[in-house]
């Protein structure tokens, strides 16, 4: 958790430093890039150090991340980063079902060169057996994806989503086929969109998006049996 938290940025130099948005993004970047994983306590004392703020700008974010479902505040105890169950996973997908068909079906600023370029580094991770870098450029890909409506707000609500996505792809971390069979996937819709076959690709998105969701679901089902 040190190394964690003495990787973070200072807040200098930021027009949004020291404040409680400023910190909630700091934080939930991590998370979505996987350096705080789940179940990691946050101290207030090491967080407030390592960022330069104070313990209620500190508060603030936390509030704005436990809203969110990416962390966890239990009383007595502290705050942690969140282990999404069931239910987290099925609120991240319905979310994602809204958002990802329509950007690749109408998204104006569609770059089929930057997501063709993500697959590369996809397949080099799977090549080497690189579970983390599968994710890496899976969440690159999505948020690439997501980019592509010129939308501002859309961006930062998909990384909300990813930085809860990346909770849960910790969660099948001993399941690295999970990650594998995604990397070709991914591949499959840049193909698609090459030939401008948008409407091919939003319907085989979702597909991937329900297949994706099952195989979760019943994953976690089988870890809480364990």
């Amino acid at each position: 958790m040190n190394a964690m938290i003495s990787a973070l940025p200072l807040a200098e130099g930021s027009t949004h430093a020291h404040t409680g948005a400023w910190v909630a993004a700091v934080l939930r970047s991590r998370i979505a890039e996987g350096q705080l994983l789940p179940g990691a306590k946050l101290s207030e004392q090491a967080l407030s150090d390592a960022l330069g703020v104070s313990r209620n700008t500190l508060r603030e974010a936390f509030a704005v991340l436990d809203h969110e479902l990416v962390i966890t505040r239990i009383p007595n105890r502290g705050v942690f980063v969140t282990s999404p169950g069931p239910e987290g996973v099925r609120e991240i997908y319905g979310v994602r079902r809204m958002i990802e068909p329509a950007a690749v079906l109408w998204g104006p600023n569609l770059n089929v060169e930057a997501l063709a370029a993500i697959i590369v580094d996809a397949r080099k991770a799977l090549a080497a057996g690189d579970i983390a870098s599968m994710a890496d450029a899976n969440q690159c890909f999505h948020e690439e994806l997501v980019r592509a409506t010129g939308s501002q707000h859309l961006q930062e609500l998909m990384t909300k989503v990813l930085a809860q996505m990346r909770l849960v792809f910790h969660a099948m971390g001993d399941a690295p086929d999970f990650h594998s069979h995604y990397v070709e996937r991914n591949a499959g819709l840049v193909r698609l969109l090459a030939e401008g076959k948008r409407e091919e690709a939003a319907a085989a998105m979702r597909g991937y998006l329900d297949r994706a969701e099952a195989e979760l679901l019943a994953h976690l089902g089988e870890s809480e049996g364990n």
